[in-house]
């Protein structure tokens, strides 16, 4: 049954809180009651930074991690190791290892994981740009830290052979994160040991 509303203004608003991932149309209208209860500056900030997100945004022009300028933080940091690049699908595990503090390397966010069943290939992805990174800096040591799920292995092994020519250790995060887990939702202890445990990727193929 259709939940009615008591003003056109309030269900449109749950409507669209309700079309972001993870809330259901109780919580977007618990929301939706939240902002009416605060001042009218709070709702003109939240829905400011909104569109200053969406609008301006920009992303890394070496390593394609969302930051403000043309190269993140992370990148343009000269404390940071350049020679060790860690792979990850999204922005959200870039978050996940930053936090565990285990890792003082630089990163390359592909943008997703190889999934035919999602119609997404290799050539949807910065799969070519890891390449370019690796002929054309001093990279000795690629760590693929994708989420441990049969795309995630596919992807790893496809840029496994990309890198092949290049003769640099490729590595791949212990498993600690269990089969069929996603990096994001990994503890930081998990994690930051998964990846100062990581194994060369081709003994982990050899154990397979």
């Amino acid at each position: 049954m259709n939940q009615r509303y008591p003003s056109v203004l309030l269900e449109n608003a749950v409507n669209e809180l309700a079309s972001l991932p993870g809330i259901g149309r109780k919580t977007a209208l618990r929301l939706a009651l939240y902002m009416l209860r605060r001042d009218v500056s709070f709702a003109e900030g939240f829905a400011s930074a909104l569109v200053a997100l969406r609008k301006e945004v920009r992303y890394c022009t070496v390593c394609h991690n969302i930051c403000d300028d043309e190269m993140c933080a992370i990148c343009s940091d000269p404390r940071r190791d350049r020679s060790l690049v860690c792979v990850v699908e999204n922005i959200k595990e870039v978050v996940a290892i930053e936090n565990t503090g285990q890792f003082r390397g630089v990163y390359h966010v592909l943008g997703g994981i190889i999934s035919p069943m999602d119609g997404i290939g290799p050539n949807d992805l910065e799969i070519e740009s890891l390449v370019e990174r690796v002929a054309s800096e001093v990279v000795k040591e690629v760590i693929l830290a994708l989420s441990t799920t049969m795309e995630g292995d596919t992807t790893n092994f496809f840029i496994y052979r990309k890198l092949a020519p290049y003769h640099i250790q490729v590595s791949i995060i212990a498993r600690g994160v269990s089969i069929g887990d996603e990096i994001e939702y990994a503890d930081e202890i998990t994690l930051g040991r998964s990846i100062v445990n990581r194994t060369n990727f081709s003994d982990s193929m050899k154990g397979g």
